[in-house]
């Protein structure tokens, strides 16, 4: 009976693994049709690496988490299975993803400026634009779980932001993720700083607010200024991805 459950067990976790990875090589087929199987391959891998920052910070905080899924043009995501116990412990999952996806755009650069190759250059940029977008100031982004150690007021910043992407980039990703920000948007809307929750989920430490403030703001920037300045090289280099 106990070889039973345990073989039922090694079952259901090689089924997690095969859905994964399943979802993961379904978006590198997708992207190759469009992009090419090189490309597809390194923005996949990027997803990756942000989707296990998230993955790594929520357990070593102890909470339950699945491995990552992947959508083509949706992107990809991993699962919390417990919720965080406070807006601090969010903060720090919701951070680790954006920045080890920096570290991995980053080298990805480093080495397409060694090697001298526009493939490895085009794919470092959509690592850094991937994740700089993803640090709009509004749940169910990680810039929102992020600032909202510091107060979910803050993510009433991310409708102009989201209004101006939509404006310059319609599209329907957009859309979609308008209207999942909204309860969060309302539910900032109404935020007050005498209530329970207040009072307990977001009571955080001074110190602790600046500290994620600063590294919010710092990784912010970095990603910009990479994200211009890769898409300059681009563009005085040519579209040709070798």
């Amino acid at each position: 009976m106990i070889k039973l459950l345990l073989l039922a067990f090694s079952g259901l976790k090689f089924g997690k693994l095969l859905a994964s990875g399943g979802t993961m090589l379904l978006s590198v087929v997708v992207y190759a049709w469009i992009f090419g199987w090189r490309y597809a391959v390194g923005f996949v891998a990027l997803l990756f690496v942000h989707e296990m920052g998230h993955f790594l910070a929520a357990r070593q905080k102890g909470l339950n988490v699945g491995l990552p899924t992947f959508i083509p043009f949706v992107g990809a995501w991993v699962e919390l299975k417990d919720l965080p116990h406070d807006a601090q412990t969010e903060a720090y999952v919701g951070l680790a993803g954006p920045l080890v996806g920096t570290v991995g755009a980053t080298l990805c650069y480093l080495l397409a400026r060694s090697e001298g190759s526009n493939l490895l250059l085009a794919i470092a940029y959509s690592g850094f634009f991937l994740n700089l977008f993803n640090l709009i100031p509004v749940s169910p982004f990680d810039g929102g779980r992020i600032t909202a150690v510091l107060s979910p007021r803050i993510w009433l910043l991310g409708v102009p932001v989201l209004v101006g992407l939509f404006l310059w980039r319609p599209s329907p990703m957009l859309i979609l993720m308008a209207i999942l920000a909204w309860p969060q948007l309302w539910k900032a809307w109404k935020y007050r700083k005498d209530s329970v929750e207040a009072q307990t989920y977001y009571a955080v430490p001074a110190a602790v607010k600046w500290e994620y403030g600063s590294c919010y703001l710092l990784l912010a920037a970095y990603l910009a200024v990479m994200s211009h300045d890769v898409h300059e090289m681009l563009g005085t280099h040519g579209a040709g991805l070798t």
